[in-house]
């Protein structure tokens, strides 16, 4: 990279052009956290497609559900939209907003195994996918992380 195709931003400091990697990365984490936000909300309105998919045991869970753990889930699943957007920004404020959303996913799934999930929700497959959900909101944290030292991200 030649100093011509740097600019600076106003704080004086150069502001380094953003690698294609960033839309791949920004773009899968947008199409796969815009998922998390959709099955929260047919969960949240009670799409009756969706609620016939579920054991009524799931269901029960979900109408029992306290305001504050879903609150929780809306940090988690919309925190995660709200940092993939800042990263198709270039905004380091996408780093906060991986950060809140790990946040939710936390306390909900503390709160899951702690409370006696539903056997559904404790298949071997649901775990499985409840890891792949972990490891991929780190991996957008900490490529938000490395992009914004690497000021990639303003």
């Amino acid at each position: 990279m030649d100093i011509a195709s740097m600019t600076s931003d106003d704080d004086g400091l150069v502001a380094v052009p953003a690698p294609g990697h960033l839309w791949a990365i920004g773009v899968i984490s947008l199409l796969w956290n815009a998922f998390g936000c959709y099955d929260y909300v047919v969960t949240q309105i009670r799409d009756p497609d969706t609620m016939a998919a579920l054991t009524p045991e799931t269901v029960a869970y979900l109408n029992a559900m306290p305001a504050w753990l879903t609150a929780f889930w809306a940090i988690g699943v919309w925190g995660s939209l709200a940092g993939s957007v800042l990263l198709l920004a270039r905004s380091r404020h996408a780093v906060t907003a991986f950060s809140l959303s790990l946040l939710g996913l936390a306390v909900s799934q503390v709160y899951q195994i702690a409370g006696g999930r539903p056997q559904e929700m404790s298949s071997t497959a649901m775990v499985i996918f409840s890891g792949i959900i972990w490891g991929a909101l780190l991996v957008f944290l900490l490529y938000a992380v490395r992009m914004k030292r690497l000021r990639i991200l303003r």
